[in-house]
């Protein structure tokens, strides 16, 4: 029994979802919607976060997801356990799989990041792994979502990354990036459902915290289609690792989705990539802006696009388009 045990745990490692995971698939219309929440920097006990715990309520309740994806910097005070088992008791009583990803401040208080993805990866719904043997960082998936025909073939896929934290490197200043392990492992799972799926690359959406130096290259031209605001300096990796040259090679990831700067929320296309910011989603600081919120995506299976929006706390409703044409 324990040697089937760990046979069953191999295989989920493998397939790129949690052991605890269920089947996520397309719906019976065909679609698969998601909402991003990021920089929720939640301190529990702090009533400033209850306005953070208010919006993740309003917005599941009124977009009913078919996942839920934390794109870092989710819990930033002391006590670390609990404010985790707070954030994500919202999604578990909902019955909503979701998914995580860590930033830059989320292992700061005391709680390493394996630490913190063992204990994530244990609670009911959770897509994630805490980690890819030979592979940096933490809670780096690939995820699959069914075709709601047969629930049997792969749709599409979402991918979650560990982009890190800092610099590792001495003389290098600034933020981590995902490292050349990680894009390889990415890589092979990529090649390995393009041709599962008949060499036709799966449509994918990848999500991390911290953005690619792209960003800051794709806003700055301005023949590239682009909605939402950039009110900062992206504040990317110094260095660049290649992680979207590796993306762009695959032709599965449409979409690119982070956080880390709190007052972006901009959707730039770029080499028939959508480099995307998801919305802050904590509560008031000077750094932040009037209102927080959450990005929305809705994949339809079989296509290449996806519908994306903000949903504010007040309910407002910006930028619906729809990627490719941003319209």
């Amino acid at each position: 029994m324990k040697n089937k045990r760990w046979i069953i745990v191999a295989l989920f490692t493998l397939m790129g979802c949690g052991v605890y995971a269920q089947k996520l698939s397309f719906n019976e219309e065909g679609t698969f919607k998601i909402v991003q929440f990021t920089d929720v920097h939640y301190k529990h006990g702090n009533p400033k976060s209850d306005t953070a715990l208010l919006l993740i309520n309003r917005v599941l309740d009124a977009e009913k997801p078919n996942m839920v994806v934390f794109t870092g910097d989710i819990v930033t005070g002391i006590p670390v356990k609990e404010g985790w088992d707070a954030i994500t008791k919202l999604v578990i009583d909902r019955n909503i799989p979701f998914a995580v990803t860590l930033g830059n401040h989320d292992h700061e208080q005391g709680v390493t990041r394996e630490e913190i993805a063992h204990f994530v990866t244990t609670y009911p719904l959770n897509l994630n792994t805490p980690a890819v043997p030979g592979v940096s960082g933490v809670m780096n998936d690939q995820i699959p979502i069914y075709s709601h025909k047969d629930r049997l073939n792969p749709a599409a896929l979402v991918y979650c990354f560990d982009s890190g934290a800092y610099s590792s490197i001495d003389g290098v200043k600034g933020y981590g990036w995902i490292t050349t392990d990680q894009i390889n492992w990415y890589k092979t799972q990529s090649l390995r459902m393009t041709v599962q799926n008949n060499f036709k690359p799966l449509p994918a959406l990848a999500y991390f915290h911290i953005p690619l130096p792209e960003y800051r290259i794709a806003f700055n031209d301005e023949k590239n289609k682009r909605v939402g605001v950039r009110l900062e300096n992206e504040c990317p990796p110094e260095l660049n690792s290649g992680m979207f040259l590796a993306m762009r090679e695959m032709r599965d990831v449409m979409g690119i989705f982070v956080g880390h700067d709190h007052v972006n929320d901009y959707l730039v296309s770029y080499h028939d990539i959508a480099l995307t910011y998801g919305c802050f989603s904590g509560w008031k600081t000077t750094y932040t802006p009037q209102m927080n919120g959450a990005r929305v995506v809705v994949l339809t299976e079989g296509k290449r696009q996806f519908d994306t929006w903000l949903h504010m706390l007040d309910g407002t409703i910006r930028y619906n388009v729809t990627f490719p044409t941003l319209e």
